[in-house]
């Protein structure tokens, strides 16, 4: 996998750690601390598949069907492949998804015939995260929603939503990936805030820190944005 992490100079590292540490502040001060969750990583694994290029009420109406047809995993992992796509169809690409949620099912069933996860916890860090990437439909971003959410790894997983306002944070280039921006993020996050900051800025994407039309005014971080400057000179 590459997932080389961002190599600063200490100058740069120094300056964009407090420059972090500062949104972070900024966002509990405005949003709150979070309180840490611990989820199930199955779940967390199709919820993620089922999230991608849809909205949230679509994942989780897709996901509801999901579950209230099929209430233990052995009963999806059975399935066939049509009952699934027309149970997901409200979440969008049904197809595609169904294909990549059968595969995860029997990769799980054939690393452990309870649906368990847990031993994800117990190897290291990297390995894990490679044997989630090789699964076709999961990327860096919900390998590490899995790893952090689930088995308190540190990891920053990165979203749209995050990848949005760290670009408009000058915290990582313009025209990069959000797997670019993960990577120049991890050395970044306070030691024990990974979940924390993760919550908080999707709550500042979601309803301030929008593609269109962002609402940089009450926004906590415009002092500190970039973003916000440039629109202040044009």
């Amino acid at each position: 996998m590459k997932n080389s992490i961002i190599q600063y100079s200490e100058k740069e590292l120094v300056e964009k750690q407090a420059l972090v540490k500062e949104v972070d502040n900024l966002l509990t001060k405005k949003y709150g601390n979070p309180a840490p969750m611990k989820k199930d990583a199955v779940h967390e694994l199709i919820l993620t598949v089922l999230s991608q290029n849809t909205s949230d009420h679509n994942r989780d109406l897709a996901l509801k069907n999901l579950t209230d047809k099929f209430p233990r995993w052995e009963q999806l992992w059975a399935a066939p492949l049509e009952e699934i796509e027309a149970a997901i169809r409200p979440g969008g690409l049904a197809k595609q998804k169904s294909q990549n949620i059968k595969q995860i099912l029997c990769w799980l069933r054939d690393q452990s015939p309870d649906f368990n996860l847990n031993w994800l916890g117990k190897i290291p860090l990297q390995q894990a995260l490679n044997k989630l990437i090789s699964l076709k439909g999961v990327g860096i971003k919900t390998a590490s929603v899995v790893m952090c959410f689930c088995f308190d790894a540190p990891l920053f997983p990165v979203d749209v939503h995050i990848h949005r306002i760290c670009r408009r944070l000058h915290l990582s280039p313009q025209n990069g990936t959000a797997e670019m921006t993960h990577r120049y993020m991890q050395p970044l996050i306070p030691y024990g805030r990974w979940q924390e900051l993760h919550l908080n800025l999707l709550i500042l994407g979601r309803s301030l820190c929008r593609p269109k039309n962002p609402g940089c005014m009450p926004c906590p971080l415009n002092e500190i944005c970039q973003y916000y400057k440039n629109q202040l000179n044009t």
